[in-house]
């Protein structure tokens, strides 16, 4: 069940009116979903995968309202003191749950392995980033090794490969997971695609720093998609899965892109990612 104690605007107005349940466990964490601003923004189903997944896997989920951005542009531009703001905001709010989960490995690396390096060893604040820190987790590897919850009676007929994200594989050690969840998918097979560890060109701001070398990145990644022989594209990165979307879609590829969160929710069956009118 969720209760909104708040969220970003797309997913709360819609969730509205659900019953709030407090009561937590062991066994039923009150886990704090904390959205993305892309996903709130740019592809708010991938929240509702989550809610639904969250659920499955016996949380209780809180979407809070007044979560912001995660603060990573801040980080990777160098705006320390923005960034420590932003950091300082999400810990007071996030705090209080027995898990935080992410359906972001970029947004989840941060909190995990940036929050706690912005304050003094020692501090206050350092010992509240750490806490943060030690509960929060990507949304496929909190359902995978966390709560062991596997697919049940989820079923797509289809040909995939999967991107590997960088923060999620390198910060978070995020690979076997989502392979081994989505193999429980009645129907759908997964073909490993050249460089699938490889980056995609994206990067946050690198893209809009350095876009000749980001297309040429993603350039490469688009064509050992293709070769795949694959029709899906998954991942769990909504940035990554925009970026190599659109570069698909550009180059008249009928490949369409998912976050892995809503093959495992049952939800693969509309728009894939840029295909939304």
């Amino acid at each position: 069940m969720v209760a909104i104690v708040g969220q970003t605007k797309n997913i709360a107005l819609s969730a509205r009116g659900r019953k709030n349940v407090s009561v937590t466990s062991i066994d039923t964490p009150r886990v704090g979903l904390f959205v993305t601003c892309l996903v709130d923004a740019m592809r708010p189903r991938i929240g509702f995968a989550a809610i639904a997944l969250l659920e499955a896997a016996g949380c209780v989920v809180d979407i809070p309202q007044r979560q912001t951005c995660c603060g990573q542009p801040a980080l990777n531009s160098g705006d320390h003191d923005g960034t420590v703001a932003i950091a300082q905001q999400t810990i007071a709010l996030l705090e209080g749950y027995d898990h935080v989960v992410i359906p972001s490995g970029s947004c989840a690396a941060t909190i995990c392995g940036h929050y706690p390096e912005l304050f003094p060893v020692g501090s206050p604040w350092y010992e509240r980033a750490s806490a943060l820190a030690g509960k929060t987790f990507e949304l496929i590897s909190y359902l995978a090794d966390i709560r062991h919850w596997s697919p049940d009676r989820v079923a797509l007929a289809a040909h995939a490969t999967y991107h590997d994200s960088c923060s999620g594989l390198r910060e978070l050690g995020i690979k076997a997971q989502p392979r081994r969840l989505l193999a429980g998918v009645a129907g759908l097979s997964i073909t490993e695609m050249e460089g699938a560890e490889t980056c995609c060109g994206f990067g946050g701001t690198f893209c809009v720093k350095y876009p000749s070398i980001s297309n040429a990145i993603v350039d490469e990644k688009a064509s050992h998609v293709t070769a795949s022989g694959a029709g899906l594209l998954l991942g769990g990165d909504l940035g990554c899965l925009m970026n190599m979307a659109g570069k698909l879609h550009r180059s008249g590829s009928p490949v369409r892109a998912f976050h892995a969160a809503e093959v495992l929710a049952g939800m693969a069956d509309g728009p894939a990612i840029g295909e939304e009118p």
